[in-house]
């Protein structure tokens, strides 16, 4: 195999490999290393066939190209890191009003230390984009990448920062969507538990806070776990549109 071969099937690697590298659908940090090099490659030899990869002339463009592939994979990868990002807030939120934040367990998505419920949000958006075929959406959208963005030496639009922004907002905007039915009821229910000791402070509510915080919010938390996967499958196209929007802006 020539070098010049070499090196276009090493630039056809570059956006997938980043894509499988930076999304929990596709692998994240935890995954064994043989898997995300093998599926890789898999994405690779589908998208030889209709892929054009123009020979680089010289190190720098090459550099130049590589960089920007890796930026447009990255792209698509930290739109899917976004949503699970604001799964995450959700749970860190309704695990703070539920008392559990004192105890924290290590995500296998991330390495991070989460309370327990950012933990399960996080986990219930991946499997909720699993189900709703989220992954073949992401899919698709690397292989139209090729087509409205194929590979070479290309420029950084102007429209970056807003897509950037967009993403940052949808973190802050999902995650308090999603907590919002627990953080009310627990609010309400401090509310009530505050009034109760007030007129009778023989009941020694604050000792028994805990337990009732814990109790009415897994209540809560057994009734809105549906509405968290309906509002988390309703927003999957919004990603996938930020994804598609922040690749679009290394043209």
């Amino acid at each position: 195999m020539e070098p010049t071969s070499v090196t276009r099937i090493g630039l056809l690697l570059v956006r997938p490999g980043t894509l499988v590298a930076a999304s929990p659908l596709f692998g994240g940090p935890f995954a064994p290393a043989q898997l995300k090099v093998g599926l890789t490659l898999l994405l690779a030899a589908v998208l030889l066939p209709s892929v054009a990869v123009p020979p680089a002339d010289g190190s720098a463009t090459l550099l130049l190209i590589v960089m920007r592939e890796t930026a447009i994979g990255l792209a698509l990868g930290l739109a899917i890191q976004a949503l699970v990002a604001a799964a995450e807030l959700a749970g860190h939120l309704a695990g703070f009003q539920m008392g559990l934040s004192y105890g924290a367990l290590v995500d296998p998505q991330s390495g991070v230390r989460h309370n327990v419920l950012a933990v399960l949000y996080a986990n219930i958006a991946l499997l909720t984009l699993f189900l709703t075929n989220g992954h073949h959406a992401f899919l698709r959208a690397l292989d139209d990448s090729y087509r409205t963005l194929p590979i070479g030496v290309g420029g950084i639009d102007g429209s970056l920062a807003g897509a950037v922004m967009s993403m940052l907002g949808l973190i802050f905007t999902l995650g308090t969507r999603l907590a919002a039915p627990v953080v009310v009821v627990m609010v309400v229910t401090e509310l009530a538990m505050a009034l109760l000791a007030r007129s009778a402070p023989a009941l020694n509510l604050p000792a028994a806070g805990s337990t009732v915080r814990l109790i009415v919010g897994l209540m809560v938390l057994a009734i809105v776990v549906p509405v968290v996967v309906s509002v988390i499958a309703g927003a999957g196209d919004s990603v996938l549109r930020l994804g598609a929007e922040a690749a679009k802006a290394f043209r």
